[in-house]
């Protein structure tokens, strides 16, 4: 099936693009209404300091091993089925955190719920962009996926934002009913509106460990890396610990609360840039000159972390740093489809999705160490350096498989 089949229902792809990233969205809630509850639970359920760090990336590990296999799932079976199973799985597993506080044992439940969500995660995020790039033309693809890839982002820090003030004005088991309650709502929402729109039918010729290792997916894969591990692993892992270093606080709240605020300003512009660099990308004849320019961001913002602990320097750092971030996202991921076979996408995908959670669980191990070490200029400034490596690397792996370092989108079809 081609990128741009459209599906029998007849619905249009703005429709589905808004089906995916409306079921994404609400299902993100799950992901992010723990972070503010469970830290102050885990001493009321007497789950320790280390066992909770555990539950909170416990997803994160499941995805690790499930990304390739959800891919692989979606190209044999197509994307609606994989996509509508893992936002159910999410949906369950979030009432697993209801059980949990009933529980003899909360922190089993808790991590068990996580894993769970680790594993919906990994189908979701396969076919999410699988969709997209199945639904768009090459003209249009930037944008739908920094679109869905916006979805996606936003959901996370909702639920955050949510999950603290429901429960701190209800109760911490009405906050994990209510994001139950919407991510089923996403599961029920996706199986009403999103067609199939990879696979006619079963491909048998997809097997369990035909994993993606081609040039554009390896390649692509490595930015990921590069990017997750600056951004997620190394950002978002020492900013708390940066500003109780200096001092630093917003709205008088103490180093947590302003390391969520900018933390939200990060996500917030990583958002808008998602959506602006994906039509930038669409717009101009290739879609590598927007790539490299948001790489450049990134590393500009990194630069200012190390000049100056200035609240105003900081913000502005914040908000680069997630315009890079957010501004390479929907290019790549539509550079990504605009090289890859329709009926390898799901695997590609899940290649992806391996790297930059490899990156960005490596990172807190590898930086925070060294932060205690160095210092944290030094550590930022290497930060800012692997952006621009992972540009590099981008720009000698397409000319390697295009013949080009700045392909033009509408000659680098896989199709």
């Amino acid at each position: 099936m081609s990128k741009t089949a459209q599906s029998d229902t007849g619905i249009g792809s703005k429709a589905v693009i808004l089906a995916v990233v409306g079921s994404t969205f609400f299902v993100g809630f799950g992901g992010g209404v723990i972070f503010p509850i469970l830290p102050n639970l885990g001493v009321v359920l007497g789950i320790t300091p280390f066992m909770v760090g555990i539950i909170l990336s416990a997803n994160r590990f499941t995805r690790l091993f499930m990304n390739a296999p959800a891919g692989m799932f979606a190209d044999r079976f197509g994307t609606r089925k994989p996509f509508i199973i893992g936002l159910f799985i999410q949906g369950f597993a979030t009432l697993g955190y209801v059980i949990a506080l009933n529980s003899t044992l909360p922190e089993a439940w808790f991590l068990a719920a996580r894993l769970l969500w680790g594993i919906g995660s990994a189908f979701v995020f396969a076919t999410a962009y699988t969709i997209v790039a199945d639904i768009t033309p090459s003209e249009s693809r930037g944008l739908g996926m920094g679109v869905v890839r916006g979805g996606i982002t936003l959901g996370f820090p909702t639920g955050v934002v949510l999950g603290g003030i429901v429960s701190e004005w209800y109760g911490i088991s009405e906050a994990f009913i209510l994001a139950a309650v919407f991510a089923l709502l996403a599961g029920v929402v996706a199986f009403a509106t999103v067609p199939e729109t990879h696979v006619e039918e079963e491909n048998s010729t997809v097997k369990p460990w035909d994993v993606d290792t081609s040039i554009p997916a390896v390649t692509v894969g490595l930015v990921n890396f590069g990017l997750y591990f600056a951004y997620i692993g190394a950002l978002f892992a020492s900013l708390v610990i940066f500003l109780d270093a200096y001092d630093i606080g917003v709205f008088g709240f103490g180093a947590q609360g302003s390391s969520g605020i900018f933390m939200a300003v990060t996500v917030l512009s990583a958002s808008a840039f998602m959506i602006i660099g994906g039509k930038m990308s669409d717009m101009l004849s290739s879609r590598v000159p927007p790539l490299m320019g948001f790489i450049g961001v990134s590393f500009i913002g990194f630069i200012l972390l190390t000049l100056s602990t200035e609240i105003y320097v900081l913000t502005i750092a914040c908000i680069l740093i997630g315009a890079g971030q957010g501004g390479t996202s929907g290019p790549l991921i539509a550079l990504l489809a605009d090289l890859t076979p329709s009926d390898r996408m799901g695997r590609a995908m899940g290649t992806n999705n391996v790297f930059g959670d490899i990156g960005g669980g490596l990172g807190p191990v590898v930086t925070l160490p060294l932060i205690d070490w160095v210092g944290f200029a030094p550590i930022y400034a290497a930060c800012a350096v692997i952006p621009l490596l992972a540009g590099a690397v981008l720009l000698v792996g397409i000319r390697r498989e295009t013949g080009s370092a700045l392909p033009k989108t509408d000659l680098v079809s896989a199709d």
